[in-house]
């Protein structure tokens, strides 16, 4: 009987659901999306739920499927999320487990920000095209920079909503890169040159997120590389969990 929730949507959740797999480990996983949920794949030992779950959802589908285990492998910055994970489990008293991501050294240069706001602030103090690659769910945020849609280029999923939703802050089809990452220096680079960029904002995504590939290429090209910093959060590594998986489930 399946008895372990995964939320994904992620490398590590991706991972955690193939070693499932190959290990014989019954286990729902969790995404949001159907592009998600394609590069799961397809196995008899994972059952994936696709869409958001808010915490009325995720309380009634850990009683109603009598959830053991529940394992947040969302992205980082996903901190609503991980608060809606963390605090069904509580009221339950059902065991959670965060994974989180090796912390990367701060890269030299670099410019670290608390907030978007911080990172919009310091632009419009600037001049130069701005390559954003921390995703469509926060682009909106960035409209406050001056010539928004002159200066900018989002580089985000390849899905017709994400795309959409970029085209609906008032970007042009040809200031946005819809490709899958994560990506090479080389293909950094690239992207580069083509939009003339000056600036590279990202996550704080660490290794799985490409952030070490991103801040070559701007190294290499005399590009400002601007980080919206990572939230504090406590967990355990991803290896851990493979391991408590093992003694508790195999």
């Amino acid at each position: 009987m399946c008895k372990i929730l995964i939320f994904g949507g992620t490398s590590e959740g991706r991972l955690l659901a193939r070693f499932c797999a190959e290990n014989h480990i019954h286990a729902y996983v969790s995404v949001t999306t159907e592009y998600g949920a394609e590069l799961l794949g397809k196995s008899g030992f994972i059952r994936i739920l696709t869409g958001k779950m808010d915490f009325t959802a995720i309380r009634d589908f850990i009683t109603s499927h009598e959830i053991e285990t529940v394992i947040d492998a969302t992205h980082p910055y996903a901190e609503e999320a991980t608060k809606n994970i963390k605090n069904s489990c509580e009221s339950l008293s059902v065991q959670y487990i965060r994974i989180i991501r090796e912390q990367e050294k701060k890269v030299e240069g670099a410019k670290y920000f608390d907030s978007i706001s911080g990172i919009v602030s310091y632009l419009n103090s600037a001049r130069g095209n701005i390559l954003i690659t921390t995703g469509s769910k926060n682009l909106k945020e960035f409209c406050g920079i001056k010539n928004y849609q002159d200066r900018c280029i989002a580089r985000v999923l390849p899905s017709p909503d994400i795309i959409e939703k970029c085209a609906e802050t008032g970007l042009e089809k040809g200031r946005i890169i819809a490709e899958k990452g994560s990506f090479t220096v080389r293909q950094n680079e690239l992207h580069i040159k083509e939009f003339d960029i000056k600036f590279l904002v990202t996550k704080d995504s660490g290794s799985a997120g490409g952030f070490m590939e991103k801040a070559e290429a701007a190294r290499k090209n005399n590009v400002e590389i601007l980080v919206l910093k990572r939230p504090e959060e406590k967990g355990i590594l991803l290896e851990t969990m493979k391991k408590i998986l093992v003694e508790k489930y195999e």
